[in-house]
């Protein structure tokens, strides 16, 4: 019985977009009080350990980026294109997207990777912002 209620729910999520599938995430950890980051990887035990001064100010830059649409810009019809190229979007859910801009494109993606869907989005008259 369990096992058919986790099928389908596993059904379920597997039809949804993104956007939803990404809103899922944020209400169940409201919900449940957790979140869904990955946690730090400690250091073996016994291993070398920097000087005080490296880690009381270490320089640490920003691995994870989210790449918002600020505007859609004189060519929408590219832009939504663009969008459901990258995010994999059925139309409507792009449209929505684009015509509701400022929106989230993607969320946690590598700093190559938001400089690529920057240029992609750029190249078709929209505005991007990496935050």
């Amino acid at each position: 019985m369990a096992e058919k209620k986790i099928e389908d729910l596993i059904g379920t999520i597997e039809q949804m977009s993104v956007l939803e599938l990404s809103s899922l995430v944020k209400a169940l950890e409201e919900k449940f009080g957790v979140t869904a980051q990955v946690a730090p990887v400690m250091a073996a035990p016994g291993a070398a350990v920097g000087s005080a001064a490296a880690q009381a100010a270490p320089v640490e830059e920003k691995a994870t980026f989210t790449v918002v649409l600020a505007s859609a810009g004189d060519k929408k019809i590219q832009v939504i294109k663009e969008i459901r190229a990258i995010t994999n979007l059925g139309l409507k859910e792009a449209k929505d997207l684009v015509e509701g801009a400022p929106k989230t494109i993607k969320e946690g993606v590598s700093k190559e990777e938001a400089e690529q869907i920057k240029t992609k989005l750029e190249a078709q008259g929209a505005k991007v912002e990496l935050k």
